[in-house]
C-alpha cells in the first residue's frame, strides 16, 4: 500500500471549502455576545419600567379614591376645608406639619403604605360656592419617585 502524504492545497478540497478560521469564529462570538447582552439589558429596563407603571397605577387608584371620598362629604366637612388659608396658591403644596397655621402646607395628608395622599382645597375658586380639590399622591419606589395629580370642582348645591 502506498499512501502519498502531501500537504492539501486549496485546490485539492473540493468547492474550494476550507472551513471558518480562528478569527472568524471569535469575531462571530463576540457579535453574539454583544446582541445577548443588549437584549438582557432590555429585560431590566422592561422589569424596572412594570415596576414602575404598576406604582403609578396603584397611586391613581389612591387618588381616585380619595376624590370619591371627599366629594361625598358635606360641603362643611372640614376634610373639606381649606385648612392653612392658602386659597388657590396652596393647591400644589405637598409639605405637612399638621399645623393650620403654617402656609406653604397641604391642608390635609394620609399615608397608604408607601403612598403618601396630600389634599388641598380653595374655596371659590373658579367661582363663587365651588371648591376646587386637588388630591396629589406622592411615593417613592426603588429609588424613583413618582407623582399622581387629580383635580375636582365641587359645586354647593343649594
Amino acid at each position: 500500500m502506498n499512501i502519498n502524504w502531501k500537504k492539501l492545497n486549496k485546490s485539492d478540497i473540493p468547492g474550494n471549502q476550507m472551513g471558518f478560521s480562528l478569527i472568524e469564529v471569535i469575531v462571530a462570538i463576540a457579535i453574539l455576545s454583544v446582541g445577548i447582552l443588549a437584549v438582557a439589558s432590555m429585560q431590566g429596563t422592561a422589569s424596572r419600567n412594570n415596576v414602575f407603571a404598576e406604582s403609578r397605577t396603584q397611586a391613581a387608584t389612591w387618588a381616585t379614591d380619595r376624590v370619591e371620598k371627599l366629594v361625598d362629604l358635606d360641603w362643611n366637612d372640614p376634610l373639606l376645608s381649606d385648612a392653612d388659608g392658602d386659597g388657590q396658591a396652596g393647591l400644589d403644596d405637598t409639605d405637612f406639619d399638621n399645623n393650620p397655621a403654617t402656609t406653604n402646607d397641604a391642608d390635609h395628608r394620609a399615608t397608604q403604605g408607601n403612598y403618601t395622599i396630600y389634599w388641598n382645597v380653595a374655596d371659590n375658586v373658579p367661582i363663587n360656592n365651588v371648591k376646587t380639590l386637588r388630591v396629589i399622591v406622592v411615593w417613592s419606589h426603588y429609588g424613583i419617585q413618582g407623582q399622581v395629580v387629580m383635580e375636582r370642582f365641587i359645586p354647593r348645591i343649594i
